[in-house]
């Protein structure tokens, strides 16, 4: 009989793998927290319709790469992607007339039907933010420059933030049909997709990574040329306060997103090409300030952003240490009660301890040890149980020594705490 395997593009995270994606879901949760974003959960699963109004039925996500069911006659899909559940939510719970502006941040698996690819997977997961309630440009600016600097903690290279603006509605519009009035008499030297895209989607052949799809955009009008004044002075603004706060930027007047919601500012923080090669794009998100009202709810402006955790791993150069325990407790012969007890203690005093209940002889155990990555070993031998004492083993100094149960609690302690505060005063490597 065949061994099960994982479906294709959804991986097993183990547990010498989870350090890191926990410290890296850490220091999001205390970004967000200091900049006033508080966390929301949304369902996995949501009606296709929202994805379909909120994302755009023209877009690549979902005409081929939602995983969509129907359950008791109602359609259904795995979310794709954060934004729409989340505005779902603000409009369902009446957040506008709670609140005027709100600040939500979430972390968790998202599905698409893709190829899976270095960084890509069918089963993901994306940190992301929304901000509902300002028009920016001031948000604007800070989100980018938040996410600069939490890129900046997980230690990833060579960072590049890249700002558009698509404008309103009508700059849209216009610009739209100037690009198919172009591209229509290049129409045999485009690829597949984009031939489909000129008629439902056009701004997305701007964003095709085929060779001949780039050379035949190559002079095409930008959206730039058709911002009215107050997009324009949007973007302006947008600009100047990034500046204020040095957060470099490169403006790239073809970019674009894959999602039809987009209006006005919008964004993509790169990085670590040479471990990501050309798709190296951490971060992408952007305004969208007439989703709240197309799907049912107020006029409300927003902002919002999504980033694939494991893309981020991928980049990072932030190290954890490996050691899964601080001390393994090692009773020998009848000392196994004694030993859960001295683990416990150990434990209230937020050590983190296993005590080996094996059984097995010291040396066994003292390689257990090893493994484990514990720096201190509690020995509970039958001499010391009639002694009352610990002998207190630690590995990094290379010493053995014999003390009273409760001083050697204290030592333990103290020892293991001036080690965790050395480690975490290092400062942080700087880059680019």
């Amino acid at each position: 009989m065949t061994a099960p395997r994982a479906v294709k593009g959804m991986n097993d995270v183990l547990p010498e793998e989870t350090g890191r994606w926990q410290r890296v879901e850490q220091i999001y949760a205390r970004t967000m927290s200091l900049y006033g974003y508080r966390e929301v959960r949304t369902p996995y699963v949501e009606s296709t319709a929202l994805f379909s109004r909120a994302i755009g039925e023209a877009t690549d996500v979902v005409e081929k790469e939602m995983y969509s069911f129907v359950h008791h006659d109602e359609p259904l899909t795995l979310r794709p992607e954060g934004t729409a559940g989340a505005a779902r939510a603000y409009i369902e719970h009446s957040i506008h007339a709670k609140e005027g502006v709100t600040r939500w941040w979430y972390g968790g698996p998202m599905f698409r039907a893709e190829r899976p690819q270095r960084g890509r997977y069918r089963q993901f997961y994306q940190l992301g933010a929304e901000l509902f309630g300002d028009a920016g440009p001031g948000c604007d600016a800070e989100m980018i420059d938040m996410l600069v600097q939490f890129l900046r903690e997980l230690r990833i290279p060579d960072l590049q933030v890249l700002v558009n603006t698509l404008g309103g509605p009508k700059t849209r519009t216009l610009y739209r049909d100037a690009l198919v009035q172009y591209l229509t008499p290049k129409f045999g030297l485009l690829s597949e997709d984009s031939r489909r895209r000129l008629e439902t989607n056009p701004l997305r052949i701007l964003d095709s990574k085929k060779e001949q799809d780039r050379e035949a955009v190559v002079g095409a009008p930008t959206l730039h040329d058709f911002l009215d004044d107050d997009d324009r002075a949007h973007f302006h603004a947008v600009r100047k306060q990034l500046d204020a706060l040095g957060t470099p930027y490169a403006v790239a007047d073809r970019l674009v997103r894959g999602l039809d919601y987009y209006t006005r500012t919008l964004f993509e923080i790169v990085g670590a090409p040479e471990k990501l090669g050309a798709g190296s794009t951490l971060v992408g998100g952007g305004r969208y300030d007439f989703m709240i009202a197309g799907l049912g709810g107020p006029q409300v402006p927003a902002i919002g952003y999504a980033a694939g955790l494991e893309r981020l791993l991928i980049a990072s150069e932030l190290e954890i240490p490996a050691n899964v325990v601080d001390a393994l407790v090692a009773p020998l012969g009848g000392g196994v009660t004694e030993g859960l007890v001295l683990a416990r203690d150990l434990r209230k005093s937020g050590i983190r301890c296993e005590v080996d209940t094996r059984g097995t002889s010291l040396k066994a155990q003292l390689r257990r040890a090893n493994a484990l990555g514990a720096r201190m070993v509690l020995i509970l031998g039958e001499d010391e149980l009639t002694q009352g004492v610990v002998q207190v083993k630690d590995l990094d100094a290379h010493t053995q020594e014999t003390m009273a149960r409760d001083q050697a609690i204290r030592i333990v302690v103290d020892r293991l705490m001036a080690a965790s505060r050395s480690v975490d005063s290092r400062p942080p490597r700087e880059t680019k």
